[in-house]
């Protein structure tokens, strides 16, 4: 941050804006699939195969596990996410992608990031890791934020 009066709030302020507006953005190209920005955050984090505790779901996609449980039966209705109970840890459930929901993900990233590509977002990589940077060090417990 800089010495400058307000920068704070105007760093605050763009970042809010820039969220809302791009989520706008992307929850069109979404919505001729009928999927929520928090549905596209849910299979994005599951895309990566491992497989995720729900409590870990839940606070990466900024849901009340509630809302989130909702939200993946619905998931689970459309045959893009299947919950198991963890192998280790019996006590808790994991949420994957489905092979559809792998394929439906590649599909959706590719127009995803088309959408991004038309606003010229040529360093987005470089505003993720930036961003990624702020975010650990604003909240050095979380992991690092996914690039989607």
């Amino acid at each position: 941050m800089s010495n400058v009066p307000g920068a704070s709030a105007d760093l605050l302020r763009s970042l809010t804006r820039a969220e809302r507006l791009l989520s706008r953005r992307l929850g069109a190209v979404l919505a001729d699939d009928e999927l929520s920005i928090e549905a596209w955050r849910v299979l994005c984090l599951l895309a990566d195969g491992q497989g995720h505790p729900m409590s870990e779901v839940s606070a990466e996609a900024s849901l009340p596990p509630g809302t989130l449980t909702k939200l993946v039966d619905h998931l689970v209705d459309r045959n893009l996410v299947f919950r198991r109970i963890d192998p280790i840890d019996r006590r808790r459930i994991r949420a994957y992608l489905t092979t559809r929901g792998r394929r439906e993900h590649a599909r959706l990233d590719e127009r995803v990031r088309a959408s991004l590509a038309e606003l010229g977002v040529e360093q987005a990589a470089d505003l993720v890791s930036q961003l990624g940077g702020l975010i650990g060090r604003l909240d050095p417990a979380r992991p690092r934020e996914h690039a989607h």
